[in-house]
């Protein structure tokens, strides 16, 4: 807990302080089975798949406590999530999410919100078919806009769900901030501002910036999205 504390404490007080708690419970209980294994129990022996998921979760609510109460009051929001998408759709059908990972997610954001913390739910991919789901399960901000995924195009998704839900992300990090140049990443950055003049957390559109993007476009990113206009 006092290390927990310790790092929290060097957080600049005048950013938004963000806990990394990730809680990937479908994550790791594929990887318990292995994923083909997982993905044959949750049809054949669901049983055995959420018994074994249950076990993970009681582990990330367990350390996630831990972590709540020695920064109780100090941090803002949390990060957590499953990645469950691909390129062009979900890996598990609608259905499959909302019985195996909704359940989960539904419990690790209401704990979340007991310290009075924002949710931002990580998902890759093309996700957009249950992102009702992870809006009725209480997320806060979905994350990311995988800008060349299916499905993920910004005005679509702040026309349908933008009332209902923040989003973080939108600047393509597989093509534009590897291949563009600075002002074609300005003119994205400008875009999505356009689009969201509210309701978006500006970023590339994944959890990390990868080692093959330009620093010189990291700086277009936030120097334009910092922009007042």
């Amino acid at each position: 807990m006092e290390a927990c504390k310790e790092l929290v404490a060097n957080a600049p007080k005048d950013k938004v302080r963000l806990g990394m708690m990730w809680s990937a419970h479908f994550q790791d209980t594929c990887a318990a089975f292995g994923m083909e294994t997982a993905l044959m129990n949750m049809i054949a022996n669901p049983e055995i798949y959420e018994a074994v998921d249950e076990k993970v979760m009681d582990f990330y609510l367990k350390a996630n406590k831990i972590f709540y109460e020695a920064t109780k009051g100090e941090l803002d929001a949390v990060l957590i999530g499953n990645d469950m998408g691909s390129q062009r759709g979900l890996m598990l059908s609608p259905e499959m999410v909302r019985q195996f990972i909704i359940p989960g997610a539904k419990k690790l954001v209401a704990q979340a919100h007991e310290y009075g913390l924002k949710v931002i739910y990580h998902s890759c991919g093309s996700i957009r078919d249950v992102i009702p789901d992870l809006i009725e399960a209480g997320v806060d901000i979905v994350h990311p806009i995988q800008a060349l995924a299916a499905g993920m195009e910004p005005q679509e998704l702040k026309a349908e769900f933008g009332d209902q839900v923040s989003f973080c992300g939108g600047v393509d990090t597989q093509d534009l901030l590897v291949n563009g140049t600075t002002e074609e990443v300005k003119a994205k950055v400008k875009e999505l501002r356009t689009i969201f003049p509210t309701g978006l957390i500006i970023s590339p559109s994944h959890e990390a910036i990868m080692p093959d993007v330009p620093p010189a476009n990291i700086k277009a990113l936030f120097d334009e999205a910092t922009e007042i206009y």
